[in-house]
């Protein structure tokens, strides 16, 4: 069962109202180190001093309201997380009883110190806020609109009793007329905004709201309540595709789906085009954005286009997203497909996946699909509004080129606008941002917003409620692992590095077992485009049945994922002295092999083949090296772990 994740600070309002007006009290001084603990252990950053003294300035705001309200017995629960995605926070939710119903009462309260703002460009769905570091940001409503919709479809807490949870935008330090435009929104039945001019407003809501009782039981039962598993992307997607369901978008997602709709409407209005390219990590909701945006746009009667480079993925779409349904399979293309495109041939083209595009469209069967210019400058031609989802810790392949550094260059070599806006949530992994920074600090992969420092090394694994890491005895211990996994009702896969031969199906029908470790071996997916005995095609491994007992290789698994994944490191990834180390003898992907990829090129490759195949989990990993030191080195990072039966 999935537990919620407690916030950073939680006490009565009446207690933090006395906290923040002594604010050299020790319990002042508790208070900041409870935010600034919380926020590095969602985000991996430490909090500077301004950014303590915004939170304390805009808690302070509002304690005095609460106070004024008379509620000084309601519990006050701050930086809140997301379920499934701790990144995410909401600033406040106030805990208590319901003054008309007696039931459990639940306010999430979004803090702004804007002092002014305004549309971004007249879009109601936007502002731009002067002196921010950024050029735009999601309206605020909006952002505490979709808390409020992830607390009610995740928590047990509200399990059918959506009105147990209403939302607030307060801009404390702002006029109504300083941030006049932003009443322009049409806001839902159950969010409010106010601004500091209508501050005896807010405390007549929360007075209309709340009774003076103890807001403990509603908290704990928040905190302590059992959390609704993500359900599978694949089928959530289809879901999503036809109308019966939605990606609840927050934070940074809502920004980047909010982005493109303007980019599309904003280039229809002025005949011009606009680039976007989306970077995250795995997990981060890349692809749940795609998907809102593919169903948003085709609804709309936009000509729209979802690309990958990758045939595993985009024919796993096909076959478990889009089902018989003909009109929605042809949506789903492949980058070659647009390489003799004609000049802003579609509305807006999703390339998902775009780290993996070529340096050049190629199909030595088709002449349609190839093309002499850079694939990604066919693609940017092909749209009027191109959007890029990419993770440049994907690239696997010499060849592929897809990287924000190039997107950008080529745009501005077409005098395009181009916006970029980075994911930092985190979805996959159960949510767990110390195993994201954990598998980064194992494998030695680069700086990202400062929340790693590169140097440190390999660190210790940490337990972590929601998501587990697994050290298995040997390959048959991880298969009977998975496979216990499996009778309980969840997914699972193994991988591998590509370490093994991969041979073609046998004459039988059979496929030949090649992935030998000692006495154990087991094929790898199946190396055909269509069934071989039980064993699905390669393309769908993935996702279709069967696929458990075959192993699977990186170009089969990425973009995908399982409940519980199996990894096994081969020889060429090994440890020696502490440290992670590539070794091109260990490697069978001849792609990786071949005299032209340079040692630099092929250990990077190698890194990120591993990181891509030890991030598929969503509830936990199960690993095992082939490499005595290197087995011996993980199991005493995995703090508390030892290897495992299979019952264990």
């Amino acid at each position: 069962m999935l537990k919620q994740f407690g916030p950073a600070y939680r006490a009565s309002a009446g207690t933090l109202f006395t906290t923040l007006s002594t604010p050299t009290s020790e319990m002042e001084k508790a208070f900041t180190a409870a935010l600034a603990e919380s926020t590095k252990r969602q985000t991996g950053r430490t909090a500077g001093k301004s950014q303590l003294r915004a939170w304390t300035n805009s808690l302070s705001a509002l304690a005095g309201d609460v106070n004024d309200a008379g509620l000084d017995r309601i519990e006050v629960m701050i930086e809140f997380p997301m379920p499934h995605n701790r990144r995410s926070s909401a600033d406040v939710i106030l805990a208590g009883v319901n003054r008309h119903t007696g039931k459990d009462l639940f306010v999430v309260v979004e803090l702004k110190q804007w002092s002014e703002a305004e549309l971004y460009e007249e879009d109601e769905k936007l502002v731009t806020v002067p002196g921010s570091r950024n050029d735009y940001d999601p309206h605020p409503a909006i952002q505490v609109s979709n808390y409020c919709q992830q607390l009610v479809e995740n928590c047990s807490a509200v399990d059918g009793e959506p009105d147990a949870v209403e939302g607030v935008a307060y801009l404390h330090n702002a006029t109504r007329q300083s941030v006049r435009g932003l009443f322009d929104l049409a806001l839902d039945s159950n969010v409010r905004l106010f601004t500091k001019t209508e501050r005896s407003a807010f405390v007549d809501y929360l007075k209309d709201r709340f009774e003076n009782t103890d807001g403990r039981h509603a908290a704990e039962r928040l905190v302590n309540g059992r959390v609704q598993p993500n359900q599978p992307l694949l089928k959530r997607a289809a879901n999503v595709l036809k109308g019966r369901d939605k990606f609840i978008l927050v934070d940074q997602q809502q920004k980047a789906f909010e982005i493109v709709r303007h980019a599309v409407e904003g280039s229809f209005a002025a005949n011009t085009k606009r680039v976007v390219t989306i970077t995250g990590g795995p997990g981060s909701g890349k692809t749940a954005v795609a998907i809102e945006l593919l169903h948003y746009m085709a609804r709309a009667k936009r000509r729209t286009w979802y690309a990958t480079g990758s045939r595993a993925f985009t024919e796993t779409m096909r076959r478990f997203v889009t089902g018989s349904d003909k009109e929605l399979k042809n949506l789903f293309k492949y980058f070659n497909d647009f390489a003799t495109a004609g000049p802003n041939e579609v509305d807006i083209l999703i390339a998902d996946e775009a780290h993996r595009a070529r340096l050049k469209s190629f199909d030595r069967f088709n002449a349609s699909k190839r093309s002499d210019r850079p694939q990604i400058q066919d693609l940017i031609n092909a749209a009027r509004v191109p959007v890029f989802f990419l993770d440049e810790h994907q690239v696997v392949k010499p060849g592929e080129v897809g990287t924000l550094a190039a997107i950008k260059s080529y745009a501005q070599q077409l005098n395009v606008i181009h916006h970029h806006i980075p994911l930092e949530g985190q979805w996959r992994c159960g949510g767990s941002v110390a195993y994201d920074l954990w598998v980064r600090s194992l494998l030695g992969l680069g700086v990202e917003d400062g929340e790693w420092d590169g140097g440190a090394g390999p660190q210790s694994w940490e337990s972590d409620e929601n998501f587990e890491v697994v050290i298995a005895e040997s390959p048959a211990d991880m298969e009977a692992i998975l496979a216990s996994k499996l009778s309980e009702g969840w997914t699972a896969r193994m991988t591998a590095g590509f370490c093994w031969p991969w041979s073609k199906p046998n004459p039988d029908k059979t496929l030949h077992p090649d992935v030998k470790i000692g006495d154990w071996e087991r094929p790898w997916n199946a190396n055909s485009p269509s069934r071989v005995g039980e064993a699905p095609p390669s393309q769908i491994w993935a996702s279709a049945p069967g696929g458990f007992g075959q192993i699977g290789c990186v170009y089969t698994a990425q973009g995908l994922e399982f409940d519980w994944a199996g990894v096994i490191i081969g020889p060429d990834l090994l440890v020696r002295g502490g440290r992670i180390v590539t070794e091109r003898a260990g490697n069978q992907d001849k792609d990786l092999t071949k005299s032209s990829v340079t040692p630099e090129q092929f250990d990077r490759l190698v890194r990120n083949t591993y990181k891509v195949l030890l991030t598929r989990g969503l509830a936990g990993v199960v690993l095992y090296s082939t490499d005595p030191e290197t087995q011996e080195f993980l199991s005493g990072l995995v703090n508390g772990s030892v290897p495992r039966s299979p019952q264990g």
